[in-house]
């Protein structure tokens, strides 16, 4: 089975939430190790929430089911980006048999964009 997902996110929104909300924004969308390495860089930050959003979408509950820091997306060593899942997440990837994932992550001054395929055994 492949499953995909896509989102694109204007990185203004991801200010605005900065502005607005400060620690509140970050916590409930970001881990700690996001947010370090993204050195609070609203493009980085961008593209990691449109990230989650295109994973919620090839588990195919959307968001709602999970927590976005249940969604992360790391770095390998070349930078890569990769998806790590917790939670109610991981369970809901495990149910399904997904266990590879590829993420793709563009952005332009404006916009962020993701795009991931998760497959099976």
């Amino acid at each position: 089975m492949v499953r995909v997902g896509v989102d694109m996110i204007e990185i203004a929104r991801i200010t605005r939430g900065i502005d607005r909300h400060g620690e509140r924004f970050f916590k409930r969308f970001f881990t700690p190790e996001e947010r370090a390495y993204c050195a609070e860089r609203a493009s980085c930050l961008a593209a990691r929430l449109a990230a989650k959003e295109a994973v919620a979408k090839a588990l195919g509950t959307g968001i709602g089911d999970v927590k976005w820091v249940e969604i992360e997306i790391e770095a390998d060593d070349r930078r890569r980006p990769l998806v790590v899942l917790h939670g109610q997440a991981a369970a809901l990837a495990e149910s399904l048999g997904l266990v590879t994932w590829e993420l793709s992550l563009s952005h332009t001054r404006e916009q962020a964009i993701a795009f991931v395929v998760a497959m099976d055994r």
